[in-house]
């Protein structure tokens, strides 16, 4: 009876270990994760698997985009020079110096803006020149006539006569933000339809003496000889600036350059289009910034924006303004610098009277002036 007994546990064991191995089976089956051992308290927790590899970031979408508007700039002005002396009269200035003209060529960069060949650049890339030839990224090239120009905001507006012109698409660069992506398209040093990349390092940029009016991107994206007057555009291939200005390298700066942002050029290309200039006002002033130890030390009641020079003749003259005349508001509102008071100066329109707040050694006192219109070289 005892062996009947242990032969049937037996048999029960025996059966419930199979059955037990064949759940186990179906468990892992379905769930193999479980099969991962949880860490012991305090070892180091098993390394994750890594992740599938994700597509790489491409901007070839704006590229395609934009790269087709861009052109390239050939200028060509001639320039006189003077030859070294041939006699010894010459070295000593007992005989005329010889000269001589060439034909200086330049290569720069521009933008296709609208379906009637209207090209805009930057002005120093066709200043002074006698003939202007534009290349498309397709090959064809035509002979460039000027639109007009507007030195002060270092834009030009060319136009060419081809028939189905490609043309950037424009954004709006009062919606950069500092680390947005940006692509430069020109053509550095000949090589045509070149792209470099980097981000928006900063914006509103001034007083870099490459313009009157001034209010830059500033960017890290490699600009060139040749890329002046190319796209600055966005990841959807849309244009916010124009190119136009790079640090010296030989400064040791690296990745510092400027672009003009595509509102402004907006206004500056319609006025040009509308009037063939771009009319701004003026009071005739030269301006300076002083600081409160500059101020003590010119003997100056306070730090600010002040009038270091008058032209003769102008509607400052004609108002009572003084050198050394602390300007602090400009139509009750307060100036916040040089290039304030001469922005809000030209966007005045001529005829109009405005009123300076100014601070002399005898005090404060308003100034009311008659802007007129604002003459560039």
């Amino acid at each position: 009876m005892t062996q009947q007994r242990l032969g049937r546990a037996l048999v029960f064991l025996a059966g419930s270990i199979v059955g037990g191995l064949a759940l186990a089976f179906v468990i892992v089956f379905v769930r193999p994760d479980l099969l991962r051992a949880s860490p012991a308290p305090g070892a180091p927790a098993p390394m994750s698997t890594p992740p599938a590899p994700t597509a790489v970031a491409s901007y070839a979408f704006a590229v395609e985009r934009a790269a087709p508007a861009v052109a390239n700039i050939y200028s060509e002005r001639v320039v006189k020079e003077r030859l070294p002396p041939a006699t010894l009269g010459e070295l000593f200035g007992d005989v005329m110096p010889r000269y001589r003209q060439r034909v200086e060529q330049t290569l720069g960069s521009g933008v296709i803006v609208d379906p009637a060949g209207h090209i805009v650049t930057n002005h120093h890339v066709i200043d002074n020149a006698e003939r202007v030839s534009v290349q498309l990224a397709d090959g064809r090239q035509a002979q460039a006539s000027v639109v007009g120009r507007d030195p002060d905001t270092d834009l030009a507006v060319l136009r060419v006569d081809l028939e189905h012109m490609p043309v950037m698409p424009l954004g709006r660069s009062d919606q950069l933000r500092v680390g947005d992506v940006v692509l430069a398209i020109g053509n550095p040093v000949g090589l045509t339809q070149s792209v470099t990349q980097g981000i928006v390092s900063g914006t509103g940029r001034g007083q870099l003496g490459v313009a009157t009016f001034e209010n830059f991107i500033q960017t890290d994206a490699p600009i060139n000889f040749g890329n002046s007057g190319g796209a600055l555009v966005n990841s959807n291939g849309e244009l916010i600036g124009i190119n136009t200005a790079v640090l010296a390298k030989n400064l040791g700066v690296e990745g510092i350059g400027f672009a003009i942002p595509v509102n402004l050029v907006r206004g500056v290309m319609q006025e040009i289009l509308d009037h063939g200039r771009v009319i701004r006002g003026s009071i005739g002033v030269l301006l300076g910034e002083v600081d409160d130890a500059q101020a003590r030390a010119f003997g100056l009641p306070r730090a600010g924006v002040v009038i270091t020079g008058l032209i003769p003749g102008s509607p400052a003259v004609a108002a009572g303004l003084r050198p050394g005349d602390i300007v602090t508001a400009i139509g009750g509102t307060t100036v916040r610098g040089q290039q304030d008071l001469l922005t809000r100066i030209a966007a005045t329109k001529p005829g109009d009277t405005i009123e300076l707040a100014v601070v002399r050694a005898a005090g404060e006192t308003r100034v009311a002036v008659t802007v007129t219109e604002r003459r560039t070289s």
